[in-house]
């Protein structure tokens, strides 16, 4: 399967739209994420990532289609060589091994565009086995467990940090 990250577009609106309302996404991300997601969300995403340099936040297209989304945050001050990264897919691209090859294609572009960057790291909610398995795929160790540092769904939660050094 082909699949590539690329920068945001205004035709992605619908199928942002339509992918990233659903809770099942929602229940593995942070809460800024909305839900629902409207069309709203969706033109408020765009206009803060639609033609922006640098691209911070990429789609994850399989086989020309919008799958999902994958991005990245630089840290600042003393932790100015960490990078985070952060992704979700829609559900009907799941299990589809899409989530490991973004992550693969998001470190080569750090470690490429980036060349400062030592660290790169992700968080994951304990029940969010599959982007564990995609991390691990992709060289990433547990770093750390943050014992009951989440709270969704009024659920307390471990948190995970994967890294991977580059």
């Amino acid at each position: 399967m082909h699949i590539r990250i690329r920068p945001w577009l205004a035709k992605d609106l619908e199928p942002l739209a339509t992918l990233a309302n659903n809770k099942k996404i929602w229940d593995n991300v942070k809460d800024y994420f909305p839900h629902p997601y409207t069309s709203k969300d969706a033109n408020e995403w765009l206009a803060l990532n639609v033609g922006i340099t640098p691209v911070l936040n990429f789609v994850i297209e399989a086989e020309g289609q919008f799958a999902g989304s994958i991005g990245m945050v630089p840290k600042t001050d003393v932790y100015r060589n960490n990078m985070e990264i952060g992704y979700w897919l829609g559900e009907p691209f799941w299990g589809k091994g899409i989530a490991t090859k973004a992550v693969s294609l998001i470190c080569e572009f750090i470690t490429n565009d980036y060349p400062h960057i030592n660290r790169i790291y992700a968080e994951v909610f304990e029940t969010n086995k599959a982007s564990m398995r995609a991390l691990e795929k992709n060289g990433f160790e547990p770093e750390c467990i943050r014992k009951k540092a989440v709270i969704k769904n009024d659920v307390l939660l471990d948190d995970w940090v994967w890294v991977k050094f580059c």
